[in-house]
């Protein structure tokens, strides 16, 4: 019999490098991103309406966190992903966001602009149904007038790093929302991270600029550094190698540290050393400053989308 052939020594390299990062993961953050198990006893039933990845994503955390699959339904359009949803996961699917709305926990998880006509359309009063949405600047007031004035519900910014397990979602209930409901919201974004609650739903403008959009703003700094690599003579894998474990140790260090990014980067930093004067060029680049003004954009558009979507 003729040997199979080995993976490409990049792809072994890479296999490692992932089991490594994710054996560090574990160490270093410990249970930051595992909250507690569901409690089984809890037969709450949760729907979706909407299927794409941040709600598969939370399926798939309240799963791994005990949940029982026939506790949760779907209500999605696309046929395909229907059928991917119940493969994946073994959860009720449906085509009609109408046919999940006696469910105790609602998360509405479509695209903004779809939400005006699809909830003015489903059949209200709700009872004591929680809504939760995810959907980016959607405001919860708006949310409850095209639900005919229900008072139940939360409003949630997730972001993409909730697809591996390690999100962080910013939270505000609007006053009609009562402990429970706001434990219930709760225990559904730490199925994939971390959450924080704001008082003032303005400030879910900010929480858009900062962990929302944020990613965005670490992967284009990731691409700069990996570029410069290249550009310095190494080659493309290398660079970027040195790249990611660079982030991804440099996160799971202040987060295990906890002490003040100024002070771990002080630590770096020897006087008259590589590091100062990198660190000077960034500085005279107006690097934290263009940060600062990203920031600021990103909530002052995530403001704008707020206004334009309440118009309907």
């Amino acid at each position: 019999m003729t040997a199979a052939p080995h993976p490409p020594a990049s792809s072994r390299r890479a296999g490692r490098t992932e089991a490594r990062q994710s054996t560090l993961l574990n160490r270093a953050w410990g249970e930051r991103f595992a909250p507690a198990p569901h409690n089984g006893a809890d037969m709450t039933t949760l729907a979706f309406i909407g299927g794409g990845n941040m709600a598969a994503a939370l399926i798939g955390g309240l799963l791994q966190r005990n949940r029982a699959a026939d506790t949760i339904r779907v209500a999605e359009t696309d046929a395909e992903r229907r059928a991917w949803l119940t493969r994946e996961f073994g959860v009720i699917t449906c085509e009609r966001g109408a046919d999940v709305m006696d469910a105790d926990v609602i998360v509405l998880a479509v695209k903004p602009q779809q939400l005006p006509p699809l909830l003015r359309a489903l059949p209200y009063p709700l009872p004591d149904r929680l809504v939760l949405s995810i959907a980016a600047g959607a405001r919860a007031s708006d949310v409850s007038r095209w639900l005919g004035g229900h008072p139940n519900v939360v409003r949630a910014m997730p972001n993409t790093p909730a697809l591996v397990g390690a999100g962080i979602a910013g939270l505000y209930a609007l006053p009609g929302v009562d402990a429970a409901g706001r434990s219930a919201a709760e225990q559904v974004l730490r199925a994939v991270g971390e959450v924080v609650w704001v008082d003032d739903e303005r400030l879910i403008d900010a929480v858009t600029a900062i962990s929302g959009s944020g990613p965005a703003y670490v992967f284009y700094f990731i691409e700069a550094l990996e570029r410069a690599g290249i550009d310095l003579g190494l080659d493309a894998d290398t660079a970027r190698r040195l790249t990611l474990q660079t982030f991804f140790g440099a996160a799971a260090l202040a987060i295990k540290d906890g002490a003040a990014p100024a002070t771990l980067r002080a630590r770096v930093t020897s006087k008259g050393g590589t590091t100062e004067r990198g660190l000077l060029a960034l500085e005279e680049g107006g690097v934290g400053y263009a940060i600062g003004l990203a920031a600021r954009a990103a909530a002052a558009r995530a403001a704008e989308m707020g206004e334009l979507l309440g118009r309907e």
